[in-house]
């Protein structure tokens, strides 16, 4: 059996690829996007991480029928009329999961704000559209946060913030772009935003190759699946014969470390 952390690899690997055939094709036509924008307006390049999610929740029980990516994925929102998740589960009229994929290759200091109030605003937008039952009845459905970061001396370079009024707390003081994101990713799960986030760092070179680095354990992608695997297990324990019936299929064991680049 492959493990957890070897697959993981095959997607961080298909993630680069795709995005070096993405600015092929673009320089191929004669369209050139500013700087990194290109790999980012051809969009499309996690589908192997989104993939894989979507097999891990097949092989914890789920039916595939019951998993809608991208242009079937809209949920409607509070703030917004509709909201396009990447990832998300719908079982018996319940919204099970939704999970938001994203990366960042260069311009870190454009982006950085930008993938942070994205995640803090959509989780709210969610949880508050939930709140006044735009999902139905469903129970509280897990929110899940994935970021593939680009490992680069501008992501990893210690930053000197602007304090020109009021300090800023501690853990930001002399942080690269990484760090702050690993901070991010953490307060989004103890301040409950999400029920899961994960960064992984990726060289760009090394990363065709699927060589990959989680920072730490707790924003891992190892801990993000076994997070949302128990949700899903608890959900199919207390609905799956009204849901999916005779369809429900047993779990497979979920094997797999905190990975790195992949054997040779």
């Amino acid at each position: 059996m492959t493990s957890l952390g070897d697959r993981f690899a095959q997607a961080i690997a298909a993630f680069w690829k795709a995005r070096e055939r993405q600015l092929a094709d673009q320089a191929h036509r004669g369209k050139k996007d500013q700087g990194n924008r290109g790999a980012v307006t051809g969009g499309r390049q996690l589908d192997g991480c989104v993939e894989l999610v979507a097999d891990l929740l097949v092989e914890a029980g789920l039916p595939p029928e019951s998993i809608y990516r991208r242009k079937q994925a809209d949920l409607p929102g509070f703030f917004r009329a509709t909201k396009q998740w990447d990832l998300i589960v719908v079982a018996g009229g319940n919204l099970l999961v939704s999970v938001e994929f994203k990366s960042q290759v260069g311009s870190f200091g454009n982006n950085y704000n930008n993938r942070s109030e994205e995640a803090i605003g959509s989780a709210t937008d969610l949880w508050t559209a939930y709140r006044d039952g735009a999902f139905r009845r469903s129970c509280r459905p897990w929110l899940g946060y994935f970021l593939l970061l680009e490992e680069a001396a501008g992501s990893m370079e210690p930053l000197r913030p602007a304090e020109p009024h009021f300090p800023v707390f501690p853990e930001f003081r002399h942080s690269s772009y990484a760090q702050r994101y690993e901070i991010l990713c953490r307060k989004l799960v103890r301040e409950r935003l999400y029920d899961a986030a994960c960064l992984v760092l990726s060289d760009r070179h090394q990363g065709r190759k699927g060589a990959y680095r989680e920072p730490a354990a707790d924003v891992g992608f190892a801990s993000f699946v076994r997070c949302l695997r128990a949700h899903v297990m608890g959900q199919l324990a207390a609905n799956g014969k009204r849901w999916i019936g005779q369809r429900r299929r047993p779990a497979r064991a979920l094997t797999g470390g905190r990975g790195g680049p992949p054997r040779r």
